[in-house]
């Protein structure tokens, strides 16, 4: 079993689903829990839009009993705010506190928050410190390797964290100046769990798309377990299929096409329930496209999906997705790694 602070019991091994700017909202959430995911993340939620009730900000507290153990993820450059955050996410009883070093998007950055911090271990230390002492919640850390090729800090960076109270260290294996490109680094996310004072636990992200990637990360960098990002992205089922590699050796067989249409209609659904029509149709059209991956000649039936407004309408255009393609076995395919350059997956 992996524990994070006194109170939260994870597997062995456990799978992480990585907090997602505009992606990893409650409807998100519910598929990936269904399918495996251990422990979730809300969206990022910015300290000073919290303290001042800005209204997303506010919504991106709403978290459900069938989420546990979920974590609350904070972002910001101020102590005080920081702090205050912590004082209301408590209010909403998550499971845990996260914060967020490691968003690399300018706007965020520009605002000495995210992966800007990255510059300023000192302040990272004081933002840390300041929310540990302000919340009795086990409050965890996700964050880069460093700002670019000549500041990989991360050993020191673990070393400083945990010795102000942090309970387990998500990291990602690239820089900031690096953003989404390339390929992960994990030989430091190693060397961090191998360093004998490290205590708490270690998780690694980073390019996780496949149950043989995971098994092999698994062997090879000896991590705590592993957080997955873009790879669920209209593709929760990689929880269950990796939890299986690891268990068996062996692969299941992909979603079904019936599987595939099913969860994106429970998807929008979700998304209509929490956010209203309008809203929840338009933030579901970025999803389609991924839960219909592998089909061949989609494209003029992902068009119009993403055209259309009302549910009874999207709902009628997959049953036809269905029928259509309901003898075509779709192989399996490697999730395609997203560059959300406007979004955060850290």
């Amino acid at each position: 079993m992996v524990k994070i602070g006194e109170n939260i019991t994870l597997p062995d091994f456990p799978l992480l689903l990585a907090p997602m700017e505009d992606v990893s909202d409650p409807p998100f959430r519910a598929v990936c829990k269904e399918n495996g995911a251990d422990l979730m993340y809300t969206e990022f939620i910015s300290s000073e839009g919290l303290i001042r009730n800005a209204i997303k900000s506010k919504q991106k507290l709403d978290i459900f009993d069938y989420e546990k153990p979920i974590g609350i993820q904070i972002f910001g450059g101020d102590e005080e705010a920081m702090s205050l955050s912590a004082k209301i996410i408590d209010t909403v009883n998550p499971d845990l506190l996260d914060i967020n070093f490691g968003c690399p998007v300018k706007k965020v950055v520009t605002k000495g928050a995210g992966a800007g911090v990255l510059k300023d271990i000192d302040l990272m230390v004081r933002l840390t410190e300041a929310v540990v002492k302000s919340t009795p919640l086990p409050v965890t850390v996700k964050t880069r390797l460093g700002w670019d090729e000549q500041s990989k800090n991360i050993e020191e960076v673990a070393e400083r964290l945990q010795d102000v109270g942090i309970k387990a260290l998500s990291i990602h294996g690239r820089t900031r100046t690096q953003m989404y490109k390339g390929e992960a680094d994990w030989s430091l996310i190693a060397k961090v769990k191998n360093n004998p004072r490290i205590k708490i636990p270690i998780f690694g992200n980073g390019d996780i798309n496949s149950p043989q990637k995971a098994a092999l990360y698994k062997e090879r960098f000896g991590v705590d377990g592993i957080m997955i990002g873009r790879a669920a992205i209209g593709y929760p089922w990689i929880f269950r299929e990796i939890k299986h590699y690891l268990k068996t050796g062996t692969e299941l067989p992909p979603p079904t096409l019936q599987e595939r249409v099913d969860v994106c209609k429970k998807h929008l659904l979700k998304s209509v329930d929490w956010k209203g029509n309008k809203l929840g149709v338009l933030e579901m059209r970025k999803h389609y496209a991924n839960y219909l991956k592998g089909l061949p000649n989609i494209k003029e039936y992902r068009n119009r999906l993403v055209v259309l407004n009302e549910v009874e309408e999207i709902l009628a255009a997959l049953d036809e997705i269905y029928n259509h393609y309901k003898d075509y076995e779709i192989q399996r395919t490697t999730i395609e790694m997203i560059d959300y350059h406007q979004k955060c997956s850290v």
